[in-house]
């Protein structure tokens, strides 16, 4: 079953994202990841088989990853754990949702790249920087960086995010915030990027949204899926151009394929396109937990 939008009566829906249906369970919130896949900044006429479960799966396994290192908002997962209300809707919600804490989010989106790419490439061709931070002349796209970069942006509803610097942060949110949100995120991506690279894979970059549940800095949201990270097979990795990708990159390629002038509506995806992308997505589950969903 492809599940494009839930439909809980009687529980009380906060916000419809691109991809996530978040509803008030009062000091807990009930997220629920769908099938939707959006790309270009539009929510796609077609789901994609299993993403929902996969980014909740993953994001399960990576909250418990990084427990010792960073509070995080998870709470359970576990449907007979779940308030009664809920109960009759466990056929939308099984495997992929969760109930979290309530956290006063942080606006800012916390990217960490240790390879140049994407957004960052093309930061970086056109001032020699990425997000106000000098780099080296004459990296290649997708080359490792020296060190590992703090490259936060503004959270957008719609549209892109838009990449700012450090600085822009620090005038935002204070100087001592700003620097735990860039120690937090770098240190997150050291030790996920360490145990990605045991599974063969690339972490290129992520990003990870924070914000404050009893006082403390928790880590919010999805976390390490391949809707918010970028992760390529290092059997092949080689620098100069573009990496396969175990993300949403196939469907773009597609769509550009198409003519399509990135206007609504967008288009419906043909069945074997949603097929392949499906199995990428689970292929990244397989490849970092070491099982099949």
């Amino acid at each position: 079953m492809v599940l494009l939008q839930t439909d809980l009566p009687g529980i009380k829906l906060i916000n419809r994202g691109k991809v996530r249906d978040i509803y008030d369970l009062g000091d807990n919130l009930l997220m629920v990841a769908t099938d939707r896949i959006s790309a270009f900044d539009y929510i796609l006429a077609t789901g994609i088989p299993d993403k929902g479960r996969v980014l909740t799966q993953l994001s399960i396994f990576w909250f418990d990853f990084l427990a010792p290192l960073v509070p995080t908002h998870f709470v359970t997962a576990n449907l007979s754990d779940y308030p009664a209300e809920l109960q009759p809707y466990a056929d939308q919600l099984k495997d992929r949702s969760m109930i979290v804490r309530r956290a006063k989010m942080i606006d800012v989106e916390c990217v960490a790249r240790g390879y140049v790419s994407g957004s960052g490439w093309k930061d970086y061709r056109a001032t020699g920087s990425i997000c106000g931070i000098p780099l080296p002349r004459g990296l290649a796209e997708s080359q490792r960086l020296p060190t590992p970069i703090f490259t936060p942006a503004t959270k957008a509803q719609t549209g892109h995010d838009e990449n700012v610097s450090f600085d822009q942060v620090a005038s935002t949110v204070g100087l001592e915030l700003a620097s735990q949100l860039r120690d937090t995120t770098l240190a997150i991506y050291a030790r996920a990027s360490a145990y990605a690279a045991s599974r063969g894979l690339i972490l290129a970059d992520t990003k990870f949204e924070f914000g404050f549940v009893d006082g403390k800095l928790t880590l919010a949201d999805e976390v390490l899926t391949p809707d918010s990270s970028r992760y390529w097979p290092a059997d092949g990795y080689a620098p100069g151009g573009a990496q396969p990708s175990y993300d949403k990159q196939y469907v773009r390629d597609y769509l550009e394929q198409t003519g399509w002038n990135k206007q609504p509506p967008a288009p419906a995806l043909p069945d074997e396109v949603a097929a392949r992308t499906s199995e990428k997505y689970k292929e990244a589950f397989r490849l970092i937990t070491g099982r099949r969903l």
